[in-house]
């Protein structure tokens, strides 16, 4: 499965639709995208996402605490960035 981000811009700032699989070589690439709308509101669609690794998850709750919303996360995704931002 490959891993594909597109990016779509508003009037009410930036959403990257990210879909595939989710692992620590595509982060870097991605965190690059977001810092360089750090102006803007940034969401990330999770509709199509099809596995997040633990570093991925990591990558997702800072983004969250930074600002950025997660849109259509899946709920094991939500449980498991919920669990990293408290500490769990």
């Amino acid at each position: 499965m490959t891993y594909r981000i597109e990016r779509s811009s508003s009037g009410r700032g930036l959403t990257f639709f990210l879909s595939g699989e989710m692992d620590s070589g595509h982060l870097a690439e991605l965190g690059s995208l977001m810092a360089a709308e750090s102006s803007r509101l940034v969401s990330l669609d999770l509709a199509e996402v099809t596995l997040v690794t633990r570093e991925a998850v990591k990558f997702l709750a800072r983004a969250e605490a930074a600002g950025a919303i997660l849109a259509n996360c899946p709920e094991y995704v939500r449980s498991w960035v919920d669990a990293e931002q408290s500490g769990a």
